[in-house]
């Protein structure tokens, strides 16, 4: 029993180990995002494009309504969890779809971030503050190692370090990314069914 708890300990550290090993990428990630969403909040689009993200929107929140708490916070989980791995395994692809990824919902955050200040003033982005606490991290981390298996492809021993960075990232997908989604979709659950 002992032998157990110091092996999942053990991976636990890894992991950690590799998100820290990660975290240029990671930050490319965030830089990337926080640049598409000042673009999102700033820069005015036409508005058939608006109206089509607006639509979008709109659908997915039908998708919730009349859901109870639990379903919700499963249907946010299977949604978040399906991006982040997602983003992470198409990595491979030279890390490009983790970039396409991450301009597209700090995009979005942008997009989003301007229809709450245009209708409830610039305090009105408090309420989406908790919504991204634990996803955004998470997102991040996902989206970062993705790029890193990208860039595999640039380094020595390619085959060699692209198994290393696949096994580690999925074994951190597991035991850090999970964890984080799995509390992010309970808080956003809990604040959605509260409206």
């Amino acid at each position: 029993m002992r032998k157990n708890k110091t092996t999942v300990k053990s991976l636990y550290k890894n992991s950690i180990k590799y998100i820290k090993e990660s975290k240029n990428y990671i930050l490319a990630i965030v830089i990337i995002f926080f640049i598409s969403a000042i673009i999102g909040l700033i820069i005015p689009i036409p508005e058939e494009i608006a109206f089509k993200i607006i639509e979008a929107l709109k659908e997915l929140l039908k998708q919730i309504k009349g859901k109870n708490t639990f379903q919700i916070i499963k249907f946010i989980l299977f949604n978040n969890t399906k991006t982040s791995l997602f983003g992470l395994i198409t990595g491979i692809f030279l890390g490009i779809i983790p970039i396409l990824l991450t301009i597209t919902n700090g995009y979005l955050l942008g997009f989003v971030s301007l229809i709450s200040i245009q209708n409830g003033g610039i305090l009105s982005l408090w309420k989406i503050l908790p919504h991204g606490i634990f996803e955004l991290p998470a997102i991040f981390i996902s989206l970062g190692m993705g790029l890193r298996i990208g860039a595999t492809i640039f380094q020595e021993n390619i085959k060699e370090n692209l198994t290393k960075n696949i096994k580690e990232s999925l074994k951190t997908f597991i035991l850090i990314i999970i964890p984080l989604l799995i509390t992010a979709a309970i808080i956003e659950g809990f604040l959605i069914s509260l409206v």
